[in-house]
């Protein structure tokens, strides 16, 4: 996955210029400038500027325009989030989630655990890392473990909705209903353009009502 994010942020980049064209910017300067620009030609020139060299600590840039008024700069924003994520600034460290997350891709989820332990013990302020390590866990069925590292994720990046999400995933499979609908909402708020979970939501509500109707 980590290497096919590049390639679906090409295809949706080409997709969008044609429909959309954008200016190309060559400096951070200049993109944070364009990432506040009424017209959305440069918003969306600022948003694929940092999906293409932004790092982490970049994402709050990033997840701003999750909410942009226009459906280009929204739809490309979320994807160029997780590229930024995905970057800690360190060529090792990267090098070692991406091998990381082939490992947990092919099915080899124990092999993933070990190498995104060794992304943490590097990088431990890395997000990521211990997002990816929550997933093979998941994966993996060990859900206390999943739990205990989506809480280190959000430590280090509250608007990490992808956590927010994997928090609402496990406590579903742990028949908590009420924690995986605040959960849900919380990614939700952070990324609206997740509109699939307000489908499950309403699926959770009707099932803990029922679940209360019966305890009655």
């Amino acid at each position: 996955m980590a290497r096919i994010l590049p390639l679906l942020f090409a295809a949706l980049l080409a997709q969008t210029a044609s429909a959309q064209p954008f200016p190309e910017l060559e400096s951070r300067a200049a993109a944070l400038k364009a990432l506040e620009d009424a017209d959305a030609r440069f918003r969306l020139a600022g948003v694929v500027y940092f999906g293409r060299n932004g790092l982490a600590a970049d994402g709050p840039l990033l997840v701003q325009r999750l909410a942009d008024e226009n459906p280009a700069v929204r739809e490309v924003a979320g994807q160029a989030v997780w590229l930024a994520w995905s970057r800690s600034g360190d060529a090792e460290t990267d090098r070692l989630l991406e091998s990381g997350v082939a490992e947990m891709d092919a099915g080899r989820h124990p092999k993933a655990i070990e190498i995104f332990s060794a992304v943490i013990a590097r990088s431990p302020e890395f997000a990521e890392g211990w997002n990816k390590r929550a997933t093979a866990y998941y994966l993996a069925g060990a859900l206390q473990e999943s739990l205990a590292d989506c809480d280190e994720v959000v430590k280090r990046n509250p608007q990490h909705f992808g956590a927010l999400s994997g928090y609402g995933q496990i406590y579903v499979r742990l028949d908590e209903y009420d924690k995986a609908i605040d959960y849900f909402r919380r990614a939700l708020a952070v990324n609206p353009n997740l509109t699939d979970l307000e489908t499950v939501i309403l699926k959770l509500e009707a099932l803990a009502r029922e679940r209360r109707r019966r305890s009655i």
